[in-house]
């Protein structure tokens, strides 16, 4: 499955929008991601966190991350987001421990 078309399913839950009631009106708000990639040449994961996840995706799969150029081709197999940015670099942090937040993710994903 392509990235576009992975992207194009995104769950509805990661857009958070002010109330148009609300002072201001509608904005949209940053999200910021915590990612997990599959190499299709190891079958090894790399995990990921970024504000721009589309972007990230395109400079994987162009070989412009060092630590997953020589990886690829890489599948986005998946993601959760989060409204503010400290909550997704410590999920980030707790997942690259490779304790049992990891394990537990692997597991759920049917990975493990």
């Amino acid at each position: 499955m392509g990235v576009t078309a992975v992207l194009e399913r995104r769950d509805k839950r990661c857009s958070v929008v002010v109330p148009p009631f609300a002072k201001g009106g509608v904005q949209n708000q940053i999200m910021y991601y915590v990612y997990l990639l599959q190499s299709k040449k190891d079958e090894g994961f790399y995990i990921g966190f970024s504000a721009n996840i589309e972007k990230r995706m395109i400079d994987h799969q162009e070989g412009l991350v060092d630590s997953t150029k020589h990886r690829r081709p890489l599948a986005l197999i998946y993601y959760e987001c989060y409204s503010q940015e400290s909550y997704a670099r410590e999920r980030e942090k707790k997942l690259k421990s490779f304790g049992s937040a990891y394990i537990g993710l692997l597991k759920r994903l049917k990975l493990k």
